[in-house]
């Protein structure tokens, strides 16, 4: 059944969640309506600061960011949260389970709380992760927290998304040698060793220190990721952190940065949308005579699979 979209989008910018949790599971749901929506939020959107938080699980994301919510409503914030949770490869569900660590805030209208499945989708991410920001952030929302799942050495994507990226670790747990690892000291923006109550933080911060060191490349003024600690479950290092994330802002909007990043990031968007419009034309060419008959041209050796794929390309383009 089809919505009323202007008047969805009157309401969630009212601040009413029921509309935005519905605006959401059109984008969730890639409702045919999605484009409409996407329209009709695009002149709203652009203002809020999206903010990753990503780590190996156990580290405290939840806790990380419920103390976060709580830091920046004190400053009078209105804040949305995208918590995304691991889809069952048997089910499709998932257990949703961050809005349990983030209770205190469910009754408080300045926040938004959303729980999104995978559905398969690596990176630590869903699909419709940037349609979802998009809607909080045309939803009214100055900060947008974005939970990831916590899948570790892959979670990366989350890079790509954020204005700026939080990486969390915990002493104890082996994060100082798996931070070395594929990317992850790539794409923090500010680090965060929660737990720092319990033994080895000193320890995990100096080897992270030493390790951020030895990756640098970096030119005079640039960024250089300033490492926090903290103990969530208690609010302790939360201010500090705010403040570490609030600097980041600040040198990205004098360095032109942060407008760089948003630019990326619309244009990765634009690439996922396009290629996955494409994969589906493909798709749809299952058993189709032009697929089968580029198939036995490859099978009798007179077309390399490279040469057919654009012919099929070509052949999706001209008839779109």
């Amino acid at each position: 059944m089809d919505v009323d979209v202007p008047t969805l989008v009157e309401q969630a910018r009212a601040g009413r969640p029921r509309a935005v949790a519905r605006l959401i599971s059109l984008v969730e749901g890639a409702s045919p309506q999605l484009r409409e929506v996407m329209a009709a939020l695009a002149p709203l959107a652009g203002h809020a600061y999206v903010i990753g938080l990503t780590g190996s699980p156990g580290v405290g994301k939840s806790t990380s960011t419920s103390a976060l919510v709580s830091a920046y409503r004190r400053a009078g914030k209105r804040v949305g949260v995208l918590a995304v949770d691991p889809s069952s490869p048997f089910s499709g569900g998932a257990l949703l389970g961050d809005r349990i660590r983030m209770a205190d805030h469910v009754s408080d209208p300045g926040v938004y709380i959303r729980s999104m499945a995978t559905r398969g989708h690596l990176g630590g991410l869903a699909w419709s992760a940037p349609q979802a920001i998009r809607v909080l952030d045309a939803a009214g929302c100055d900060v947008v927290l974005v939970e990831t799942v916590g899948v570790g050495q892959s979670e990366v994507e989350i890079a790509s998304q954020a204005d700026t990226s939080v990486v969390l670790l915990a002493p104890g747990m082996g994060d100082g040698i798996q931070a070395a690892k594929a990317g992850i000291l790539e794409i923090g923006d500010v680090y965060v060793v929660n737990k720092a109550d319990r033994d080895g933080a000193d320890a995990t911060a100096r080897e992270l220190n030493h390790m951020l060191g030895l990756g640098e490349s970096r030119g005079p003024g640039a960024w250089r990721p300033p490492i926090v600690k903290t103990v969530a479950a208690r609010g302790q290092g939360t201010d500090e952190v705010v403040e570490a994330l609030e600097k980041h802002r600040a040198w990205m909007e004098e360095h032109g940065i942060l407008a760089e990043r948003r630019t990326a990031r619309a244009a990765h968007e634009v690439e996922s949308i396009a290629v996955t419009a494409l994969r589906e034309k493909i798709a749809d060419l299952r058993g189709d005579r032009r697929l089968h008959a580029l198939a036995e041209r490859i099978v009798a050796g007179s077309l390399d699979p490279y040469a057919a794929a654009d012919e099929l390309v070509a052949g999706l383009t001209e008839g779109s």
